[in-house]
């Protein structure tokens, strides 16, 4: 197919551009294959390049000759675009409809963006799984990384090379690969040297309703388990829907056959009531009637702060289980692909320093989300604005950046990180020119060729001047675990995505720019204190009749 078969008006003069807190910019529309672009001839006005997978709904409105297209976008901004001639407007609103919904993965911007930066480092082969097992190694000698994956036959929603117990070979995997959603078997996600407790994650046992039972998988997770410990199941599912599971063949782990571990159920909602969620919440948000009342009604009917509390609530109890009761823990859901991810890589934020830094970020992302299985085709197919009927798309990543946000809020000298860091993360989930969050698993983007037909996330942000933007000024390294509340006075709206485009950043930018300056003229005195302060003390050496009493 030819992009030119779908763009039957490739060019407007005149348009008029509105965008929130900006001044209105008149120029020439141009539809390309991947853009819908405005140019103007005017000074100091800034270009509009909007990649068409990042337009989640479109609406036409028409008075007299004129008409009006309102972009609705998926990382929530809202533009208007007023077009000469109702022929013109009613062809570049279907032109962009049809380049916003291309089923084809292969026609995407990622295969045909080459970067105008050079590449120092490949962000393809910055996180690999045998690279990262090294570190692991260096601390427990307990585990291996098996290749029964290799072909993606095992389990299609897993990578290549996974982490699991010393002692358990690649014919017990694959057996308990046949007991477990998806072929999802209990893999590592986390070690905690401190003392040496893990966390696991896996789809749920297919029990059924006849309590079927898996020798090799009561052997695989008890291999886990220190002589005389117990372990923790945490399963994100209530014990309602649990139950309710066994009749279409899934389950839980039964007291009797994992008699070493004690299961706890939590609510975690699943993709669907996210989606709704989310929705209700952006539209509360986008509310102008200026009504408090109306407003926080709105909020809390979104029911999307509730949601924030009880995946930071589950997470805390895992990480919890791990550090102060000393025993490992075993995450899962139904997939394992959603609640379960949310929870082991915040548990793993609260544990763990490493992941607090940008690197360790990216790492735990890859690691935990895009190697792991995490549909994000899927998942971010639509966002809040789409008219289309939800098929699997829900907020997923989103939620979890947003737990984040509310933990680095909480500890704003504990990430090496800005919030600044969280957005675009979230953005380029949505809609990017590079081709890290395509396709939903490994196997796909092996299918695809990514690393060898697109440019990696992590390239572009590893590169010296991108990491100084992204960097926190307040960053001090915190080895310590920390504690988030959860408590509902402690957990804000993220005002940096759900209000960024219903109110102006001035403000905001210019007590960042004046803490920054704080932090510098703070540094400057420090260092000449510590001039003087070797002054003083090489003048004591050279007299000692100056010496300090």
């Amino acid at each position: 197919m030819e992009f030119a078969e779908l763009i039957k008006t490739p060019r407007v003069d005149g348009v008029v551009l509105h965008r929130p807190f900006l001044p209105t910019v008149e120029g020439t529309l141009c539809l390309t294959g991947h853009h819908l672009i405005l140019s103007s001839r005017q000074d100091n006005t800034e270009e509009l390049w909007l990649l068409h997978s990042n337009i989640d709904s479109i609406e036409k409105r028409f008075a007299g000759s004129l008409g009006s297209i309102i972009v609705k976008c998926k990382d929530l901004k809202v533009i208007q675009l007023d077009i000469p001639g109702m022929e013109e407007c009613l062809n570049i609103a279907s032109s962009v409809e049809a380049l916003s919904t291309l089923d084809s993965v292969s026609l995407m911007y990622p295969f045909f963006y080459r970067p105008m930066f050079e590449v120092v480092e490949d962000g393809w082969n910055s996180f690999l799984p045998q690279d990262m097992f090294k570190d692991l190694e260096s601390m427990t000698d307990e585990w291996r990384l098996s290749e029964v994956n290799k072909d993606f036959s095992v389990c299609p929603t897993y990578p290549t090379l996974v982490a699991v117990p010393k002692d358990v070979d690649d014919d017990t995997l694959r057996k308990v690969a046949t007991f477990r959603h998806g072929g999802r078997f209990p893999v590592l996600s986390y070690y905690h040297k401190k003392n040496g407790m893990v966390m696991m994650r896996a789809g749920q046992p297919m029990t059924g309703t006849n309590g079927r039972r898996c020798k090799e998988d009561e052997k695989l997770i008890n291999a886990t388990l220190r002589p005389g410990k117990r372990g923790y199941v945490i399963d994100t599912r209530t014990i309602n829907v649990a139950q309710q599971a066994k009749a279409r063949g899934g389950g839980f782990e039964t007291e009797a056959n994992y008699p070493q571990w004690r299961r706890i159920h939590k609510a975690i909602e699943r993709s669907n009531v996210l989606q709704e969620s989310v929705i209700k919440l952006v539209e509360a948000c986008n509310d102008q009637s200026h009504n408090m009342d109306r407003w926080l009604s709105k909020l809390e009917a979104s029911s999307w702060q509730s949601h924030v509390k009880e995946i930071l609530t589950t997470a805390c109890l895992a990480a919890q289980c791990i550090d102060r009761e000393g025993a490992s823990v075993l995450v899962h859901g139904t997939e394992g692909t959603d609640s379960t991810l949310q929870v082991t890589t915040l548990a793993q934020i609260i544990l763990d320093p490493a992941c607090r830094t940008i690197r360790g970020f990216e790492g735990l992302v890859e690691r935990e989300w895009l190697q792991a299985g995490h549909p994000f085709q899927h998942r971010c197919a639509q966002s809040a604005y789409s008219n289309n009927k939800a098929r699997q798309e829900a907020p997923v990543f989103l939620l979890f950046l947003d737990c984040v946000w509310q933990i680095l809020r909480q500890f704003p000298c504990s990430f090496e990180f800005t919030e600044s860091f969280l957005v675009l993360l979230f953005e380029h989930a949505y809609a990017s020119q590079f081709g890290t969050f395509l396709g939903n698993n490994a196997a796909e983007r092996a299918r695809l060729s990514l690393p060898e037909k697109t440019v990696s996330l992590w390239s572009w942000v590893n590169r010296l001047q991108e990491l100084e933007h992204l960097a926190n000024p307040l960053y001090e390294a915190n080895s310590l675990v920390i504690w988030p509340s959860v408590a509902p006075q402690s957990l804000l709206l993220w005002e940096g995505v759900f209000l960024r485009w219903n109110r102006s950043s001035r403000c905001l930018d210019e007590a960042n720019e004046e803490m920054v300056h704080i932090i510098e003229y703070n540094k400057e005195l420090q260092s000449k204190v510590n001039s003087l302060r070797r002054q003083l003390a090489q003048l004591e050496t050279e007299d000692p009749l100056l010496q300090t009493p």
